[in-house]
């Protein structure tokens, strides 16, 4: 079983998702229950590419997060520091640009995307902050990061029934459907140790970005924060 722990340690969790490659798109679809592909939308509306821009995909995983931006005229390019599942992303999405990278040492220039995305990666950044301060960076002027996270569901039932699922259903499911079940053990672990929508808001801020905002996602399990770099 490949398990990283809270401390993050980049080359534990690099190891950890590189395990799970080959199957990591499917068994999140089925955790879900098929809302990955709601959130991945709304995550679109939320970066509205262009043609003429370049979208920049951190944790971009095997491609799954990326594909949704590429249209005629937009440059996607999809990051990630798992080998594993960048090697599983160039078979599946060969008209990707891939990148390897970790997110608080990005290889790219200042000033040099028009858009930043992460979905469900910034939690398991070692140092979020820090990634925070890179992505504001490498965007132009006026350019937008958007976050797709999990988060903190605020309606008192629901938050009782989300934490049965994170700690008892979650387990068992992966154990029946992922082959390392300390991967989604730690997804677990990791989301309900992830701080609140608004922390997140004020986090942005500290780091320099602008118009900082959040929208909740399937009653806050996940929520959808967006920001700009100013002009």
């Amino acid at each position: 079983m490949n398990k990283a722990d809270l401390a993050k340690q980049p080359s534990e969790v690099a190891a950890m998702f590189d395990s799970v490659a080959e199957s990591y798109d499917r068994t999140n679809d089925l955790l879900s229950f098929g809302q990955d592909r709601i959130w991945r939308r709304k995550v679109l509306r939320a970066v509205n590419p262009v043609a003429g821009q370049t979208i920049l995909d951190l944790a971009a995983g095997t491609g799954s997060s990326s594909i949704v931006f590429l249209k005629p005229g937009v440059k996607v390019i999809a990051s990630d520091f798992s080998k594993g599942m960048l090697e599983v992303g160039k078979q599946r999405h060969p008209e990707l640009e891939f990148v390897f990278a970790d997110a608080t040492k990005l290889p790219f220039k200042d000033s040099s995307v028009d858009a930043v995305t992460i979905s469900f990666g910034l939690r398991n950044v070692q140092e979020p902050k820090t990634a925070l301060a890179e992505m504001l960076r490498v965007l132009k002027p006026g350019g937008k990061v958007v976050i797709c996270e999990f988060s903190q569901v605020s309606t008192p039932v629901l938050k009782q029934l989300y934490g049965f699922y994170l700690k008892r259903v979650l387990p068992r499911l992966s154990k029946l459907l992922a082959k390392n079940m300390g991967a989604y053990e730690y997804l677990a672990e990791s989301i309900l140790a992830w701080p609140n929508q608004k922390q997140l808001v004020a986090w942005l801020e500290e780091a320099g970005f602008v118009s900082a905002d959040y929208r909740n996602a399937s009653f806050g399990i996940v929520a959808i924060h967006s920001a700009r770099k100013a002009s």
